[in-house]
């Protein structure tokens, strides 16, 4: 790979494209002579396998047996607040049989696991009745998680542990892990009086559902009047009887019109998101400011790489004044390609909607190499494969194609890996859109 990108590097800086193409070619031609099996399955379009088995029912979705229909969310929920419960009973109790840290690892690993799933699934899932009920187990679980960041006596449990020790031997590690679990408690105001605690849960459960709706409302089409735009336009949208839908900034449109009346339609200010928006931040902000904190930023950043906005802001203002002189040459190129498109026109500023346009047209004409000359050589499969030699070679981890159980997918071009290291297996799905 490092080969391969070093001469697009030098095709852009000599602009001898032709004999370097040529030698691309070869590389990659020489390199990549036979397919592995985890390639050739990534490479090869499944179909559809029929449960043809008279006994074995479906295994559920990913494998899990409680998912062979979307109702299988609300089981699960259910069954982690039991989980949830038991493991709070033991970590508060007299009798505990184990580290307090292997306690706490475990609830979060028992509400991570059903989390993690059900937001993968009401992100990706094309059925609207499982991405409606994954969502509900998201918010479920989300607020049972703030339920137990203001929980006082499992919060003084882990804090005697913390101040005095375990009864078990504890190692740096299992401390280090405590203090994070502790420092989770106290950013949302475990030390507050019993209201204001039930008001952080609160905010925080707000600061959840508006987000989701708000980011749902971000990429959501928009639909105006069909005779509001002009009759010329109209062809390069989707039209629904009187209106007319506008799903992106159409960025890589070469007409110029087409991308500014996207840009002004699709980002037009909306009372509803703006209402969503301001519902947020106030919430944000009131409750970093009962958690202690002058702003949310700060809460949000607080034991972060980061540490404090400050910093961030003068990482920002560092990068900006170093990108600054390398940013006006490239928009200064931009702005001479513009009016050289523009027969006739002299240099114009570029508008909001032409940068990614200009400047992927840019970037074309310096390599002079289309997508579709290279892009042969990069099938899904060789991505995966070379994914895996970075995986092999920085931490021994495999990746091996497996096969997939009745029921276990929605779609056949969803595909199933194993992903091993040292003899210990663990699955991982990944969807190929």
């Amino acid at each position: 790979m490092l080969s391969i990108y070093s001469m697009i590097v030098i095709s852009r800086r000599t602009r001898n494209s032709v004999l370097v193409y040529s030698k691309l070619k070869l590389l990659i031609t020489a390199s990549v002579s036979t397919w592995s099996p985890l390639a050739t399955a990534f490479n090869t379009r499944p179909g559809r396998k029929l449960n043809l088995s008279l006994i074995k029912d479906d295994a559920g979705l990913f494998g899990v047996p409680e998912l062979r229909s979307h109702d299988g969310f609300y089981a699960m929920r259910e069954r982690t607040v039991w989980e949830t419960e038991k493991l709070i009973s033991e970590a508060c109790g007299p009798d505990r049989t184990r580290k307090m840290v292997e306690i706490f690892d475990e609830l979060s690993d028992t509400l991570c696991k059903v989390a993690d799933l059900a937001e993968f699934v009401r992100i990706a899932h094309p059925q609207a009745a499982h991405s409606q009920a994954a969502e509900d187990a998201c918010v479920s679980i989300s607020g049972i998680v703030e339920r137990l960041n203001t929980h006082q006596e499992l919060y003084c449990a882990l804090r005697a542990i913390v101040d005095g020790g375990d009864k078990f031997p504890m190692s740096s590690l299992d401390q280090h892990v405590a203090q994070l679990f502790l420092f989770d408690f106290e950013q949302s105001g475990i030390h507050l009086p019993e209201t204001e605690r039930k008001r952080v849960v609160a905010l925080n459960d707000s600061i959840l559902q508006v987000g989701q709706r708000f980011i749902a409302g971000a990429v959501s089409p928009r639909a105006i009047p069909r005779d509001s735009l002009p009759q010329n336009l109209r062809q390069f949208f989707s039209v629904d009887g009187d209106q007319v839908l506008v799903t992106g900034l159409y960025a890589d449109s070469p007409n110029a019109m087409v991308r500014e009346a996207a840009y002004r339609i699709y980002l037009h200010p909306d009372k509803h998101q703006e209402y969503l928006l301001s519902e947020m931040l106030s919430s944000r902000h009131e409750l970093a400011q009962l958690c202690g904190f002058p702003t949310f930023s700060h809460r949000a950043l607080k034991a972060s790489t980061a540490e404090t906005p400050d910093t961030v802001n003068q990482f920002l203002d560092i990068m900006t004044q170093r990108l600054h002189k390398r940013a006006a040459v490239d928009f200064d190129v931009m702005k001479k390609l513009k009016a050289a498109t523009n027969t006739g026109s002299t240099e114009e500023d570029l508008a909001p909607w032409d940068t990614p346009y200009y400047t992927h047209k840019v970037k074309r004409d310096w390599l002079q190499v289309g997508s579709t000359e290279f892009s042969p050589y990069f099938s899904l499969g060789t991505c995966m494969e070379g994914l895996n030699i970075l995986t092999n070679s920085l931490y021994n981890i495999s990746l091996i194609s497996d096969e997939l159980a009745p029921g276990e997918v929605w779609a056949p071009d969803v595909y199933k890996l194993a992903a091993t290291r040292n003899k210990l297996n663990s699955d991982k799905i990944l969807k190929m859109w």
